[in-house]
């Protein structure tokens, strides 16, 4: 159901995106993220990122199986399921894969940070809170802030480092857009009135997680301003 803003109809996804606008532009053109679409972000920076990322998938993995749970009908079901499928099929070994690259090893990662368990722990609780339109609020950011900055790098040309430019390839392509398209319609497709105070709720505290993991990626794991919060 679209959310009524004046005489116009604004779709759920559009309104959550619009509120958070600020953020999610900071996240999107993070220096991390600029560093990585020009080839000049160390390599020691992108291993510690994937060594946080990959346990974090993990966790994003139960929150989409917990979303799926609460899915009303087989349409939702099977979106769901593709979006599962990106993660478990795709992202992970991937992400196992340039960690490999990078010389780094999935069997031996650090604990995982404060922002990572945070986030984590955010997407658990939404999804596991039986409302399906929430639990997508608190995992869109990831998915569609990936494809974005996938996308925006893409069109300034490849690095020529083959590992940012095989990330980059990861989430630049039609496929990947798609599914972003898929999921953000179900929200759009589910999401009531009632929601709307609990579904900006989770993608505005889903977006500002992305940001801190950024930064906390491009940092070591150093404490950033405004990200004490968020841990």
């Amino acid at each position: 159901m679209a959310a009524v803003t004046g005489s116009a109809l604004v779709s759920e996804s559009a309104r959550l995106r619009s509120r958070g606008a600020a953020t999610w532009a900071a996240a999107v053109s993070h220096p991390m993220v600029a560093a990585i679409g020009d080839g000049t972000l160390p390599h020691a920076t992108f291993r510690f990122y994937f060594e946080q990322n990959i346990q974090y998938l993990h966790e994003y993995v139960r929150a989409i199986a917990l979303t799926i749970a609460a899915a009303p009908d087989r349409t939702a079901q099977a979106v769901l399921a593709r979006f599962l499928g990106q993660i478990t099929e795709t992202e992970i070994p991937a992400n196992i894969a340039f960690l490999t690259r990078l010389g780094g090893s999935a069997s031996s990662l650090p604990p995982a940070l404060a922002v990572t368990s945070g986030y984590a722990g955010h997407l658990l609780a939404a999804a596991g809170s039986g409302n399906m339109a929430v639990a997508l609020a608190a995992l869109l950011p990831c998915q569609w802030s990936y494809g974005e900055i996938g996308q925006r790098l893409a069109a300034g040309g490849l690095p020529g480092d083959p590992v940012y430019a095989d990330w980059i390839g990861m989430f630049a392509g039609d496929g990947y857009d798609e599914l972003v398209q898929a999921s953000t319609g179900l929200l759009d497709q589910h999401a009531r009135d009632v929601d709307r105070t609990a579904t900006a709720a989770a993608f505005d505290r889903a977006t500002e997680f992305e940001l801190a993991f950024w930064e906390m990626a491009y940092t070591g794991g150093a404490a950033a301003p405004g990200n004490a919060a968020l841990s």
